[in-house]
């Protein structure tokens, strides 16, 4: 697996978003720098984490609708007779 990135786009919307959360739920001002920092750093330390949770969960969902195709192939199966 590769290094986990984010798009300029994408970092900077969420630097504003932590900086505007921290403004807001906790009185804390940062600058821009200091959030592209923050998000660095959680996207180094923890994207990793949510990355694979993601695939966990993908693999899940695959696996249950692989179960269903497999039920409903057995349901298709017709009766052999013995004649």
């Amino acid at each position: 697996m590769a290094d986990q990135t984010l798009d300029k786009d994408t970092r900077d919307r969420l630097a504003e978003q932590v900086k505007r959360f921290l403004e807001e739920e906790h009185d804390i001002e940062i600058g821009n720098m200091d959030a592209a920092f923050l998000i660095d750093f959680l996207t180094t330390n923890l994207g990793a984490r949510f990355y694979n949770q993601g695939v966990r969960d993908a693999a899940a969902v695959f696996a249950r609708r692989s179960d269903d195709l497999a039920d409903d192939f057995y349901g298709l199966e017709k009766i052999e007779s013995d004649r």
